[in-house]
C-alpha cells in the first residue's frame, strides 16, 4: 500500500531533507536506541522516547498500523550496569546483582514512557537475550577480513581501514575520528579507532562463552544483532540523540554493512537535538540532574509535580533536531496551552478524526510547531461552538498522545461550572458597558486563585479564558 501523504524527514547520513520512500510500504521499519540501564531514565532520554513515539504515530496514519514495526533497544549488560550493581548490592553476586538493577530501571523506563503518552514499541529487545545474534556477526566479520582477533587479550576488534567510506556518517576521516570520542589507544589495536566487538570477563564479571573465550559484547555490536533480527539486514529508519552519531551510529553502521555486503544499514538516519536545563548543561554536579521519575513524582524541579502530557508537550515545543533548554517556565506554557487545547475539546463525544493541516505539517520533518499553529486554530473553532472543530481537536490531541480532559480534572475543589457562569456574566457585563462589575467578577476570582485570561476571536468578539494559578 502506497501513502497518499508525503513525508519529508531530514537525513543525517545525506544532510538533506528527503521525501521519505519506504523499501516496503507494507512492512515500514524504525530502529531507536534506547537506554542503557543502570539507573531511572533522565529528562534527556525522555526526548528521543517523544521525538520517535510521534514519528511512529506519523507512519502508522500513513501507511496503517499493522504496517509499520517499531524497534526501541534495552541495553542490560554494560560496564556501568556492572558498577551500579557492585555499588548497589555488595553482598550479592554480580550476576544477581545486575538482574536486580536491570529489571528495577527496565520497569521504570515502561512506566516513564507510558506516563509521557508514548504509545509501546512493536518490539523491545534487551541485549542479553541476543548474544547468539552478536555472534554470529562477529563470526562473519572476521571471515570477511573485516576484523581480528587480538592475540592474548581475549578482544574481537573491528579493522576500520578495512571499510573505505567509513566516517561517512559522522563525516570524519580516519585521520580525525578520534576527536571527541572516547577511544582506547592499545598495542594490540591496528589502528587507533578499531573499536571492540567481543571483549573478555574475569571471573566475577557476566559473561558467555564464546569462540574466542569467555566475554562480553561490545556495545556497538548490540544494535547491529538486534536491528537485523526483527527489521532486517536493511531497514528504513534509524533514529537516536546527537549523541550516538559517533561513535555508536557510525560502528553500527560499519559492523551491519561490512557483515552483511549491503550498502546500507538504515536508509534514513535521524537525531534529535540536545537538552540543557535552566540554560545550563545538565550535570549531577551541577544538581540539575533529573529523571523523568523525578518530575513526575517529586517536587524537586519547579517546586513541583508534572503531568506526563505536560512534560511531553514541553519537549516537542522545539524542533526536535534544535537543542533544546528544558525550563520551569516552558513548562508552565505547555501546561497552559494544553489546557486551553483540553478545555476547546473537553465536550467531544469521539467521532472525530485528526485535521489534515496539522499532519500536514507534522509530515515536514516533524514540524510540531506548525502543527501547534493549526491545533489553535481548530481550538479558536471549537470554542466558539463549532462542533465538528470541537470533535476534531479531540482526535488531534490524540493523535499527539495528549488527553481531551486530563489537565482538566486536575482542579481540586474548584467548581468548573460556577467558573464558567462567573465568566459568562462578566462578558455579559462588558456588553452592558457595566464594567465595575466585570472588575469586581476578575477580582473575586484572582482571590480563589482563579486568573482570567481575555482576548478576541476570529470574529473580533471579547473572549475569556480562566486557569488555575499555582
Amino acid at each position: 500500500m502506497a501513502s497518499e501523504l508525503t513525508i519529508k524527514l531530514h537525513n543525517t547520513l545525506t544532510r538533506t531533507k528527503e521525501v521519505f520512500a519506504p523499501l516496503d510500504a507494507k512492512n515500514v521499519r524504525m530502529y531507536v536506541c534506547g537506554p542503557t540501564v543502570y539507573d531511572f531514565a533522565h529528562i534527556g532520554n525522555a526526548r528521543p522516547a517523544i521525538v520517535f513515539d510521534v514519528l511512529f504515530r506519523l507512519l502508522r496514519h500513513a501507511y496503517g498500523a499493522d504496517h509499520v514495526t517499531y524497534a526501541r533497544n534495552l541495553t542490560d549488560v554494560d560496564d556501568k550496569i556492572n558498577a551500579r550493581a557492585a555499588r548497589d548490592f555488595p553482598g550479592l553476586p554480580l550476576n544477581e546483582a545486575i538482574r536486580r538493577v536491570t529489571e528495577k530501571t527496565a520497569a521504570q523506563y515502561q512506566k516513564d514512557t507510558i506516563a509521557l503518552g508514548c504509545l509501546e514499541p512493536n518490539v523491545q529487545p534487551r541485549a542479553t537475550d541476543h548474544i547468539e545474534g552478536m555472534q554470529t556477526l562477529i563470526t562473519k566479520l572476521i571471515a570477511s577480513q573485516h576484523a581480528y582477533e587480538a592475540a592474548g587479550v581475549g578482544e574481537v576488534l573491528f579493522d576500520v581501514g578495512s571499510m573505505p567510506d567509513y566516517g561517512k556518517l559522522s563525516g570524519r576521516d580516519l585521520d580525525n575520528n578520534l576527536a571527541g570520542a572516547r577511544v582506547e589507544v592499545d598495542a594490540h589495536k591496528k589502528n587507533p579507532a578499531d573499536f571492540v566487538l567481543w571483549k573478555a570477563s574475569t571471573p566475577e564479571e557476566p559473561g558467555w562463552d564464546s569462540p574466542w573465550g569467555r566475554g562480553r559484547p561490545g556495545w556497538h555490536i548490540e544494535c547491529s544483532a538486534m536491528s537485523e533480527r526483527y527489521l532486517g539486514q536493511v531497514f528504513d529508519i534509524h533514529g537516536g540523540g546527537l549523541d550516538l552519531i559517533f561513535p555508536h551510529h557510525e560502528n553500527e553502521i560499519a559492523q551491519s554493512r561490512c557483515a552483511h555486503g549491503t550498502h546500507a544499514m538504515a536508509n534514513v538516519w535521524m537525531h534529535n537535538g540536545f537538552l540543557q536545563v535552566e540554560g545550563q548543561k545538565m550535570s549531577k554536579s551541577l544538581g540539575n540532574f533529573y529523571s523523568i521519575h523525578q518530575l513526575l513524582e517529586t517536587e524537586d524541579f519547579g517546586g513541583r509535580q508534572w503531568p506526563g502530557e505536560v512534560l511531553r508537550l514541553g519537549l516537542l515545543m522545539t524542533h526536535y533536531r534544535e537543542p533544546i533548554d528544558f525550563t520551569v517556565k516552558r513548562l508552565e506554557e505547555a501546561e497552559t496551552k494544553l489546557r486551553d487545547w483540553q478545555r476547546a475539546a473537553s465536550a467531544a463525544k469521539g467521532t472525530g478524526t485528526p485535521d489534515a493541516s496539522v499532519i500536514e505539517a507534522l509530515s515536514d520533518d516533524l514540524s510540531f510547531h506548525r502543527a501547534s499553529v493549526a491545533i489553535d486554530v481548530i481550538a479558536r473553532k471549537a470554542n466558539r461552538g463549532v462542533e465538528t472543530a470541537v470533535e476534531c481537536l479531540a482526535a488531534t490531541l490524540d493523535f499527539f498522545g495528549f488527553s481531551k480532559d486530563s489537565l482538566l480534572a486536575d482542579t481540586g475543589d474548584v467548581d468548573a461550572a460556577r467558573i464558567d457562569a462567573l465568566v459568562n456574566e462578566r462578558l455579559e457585563a462588558f456588553k452592558a458597558k457595566d464594567f465595575a462589575k466585570a472588575d469586581a467578577i476578575r477580582a473575586a476570582l484572582l482571590t480563589e486563585g482563579i486568573q482570567l485570561m481575555d482576548g478576541k476571536n476570529e470574529a473580533g468578539e471579547r473572549v475569556t479564558k480562566w486557569e488555575i494559578k499555582r
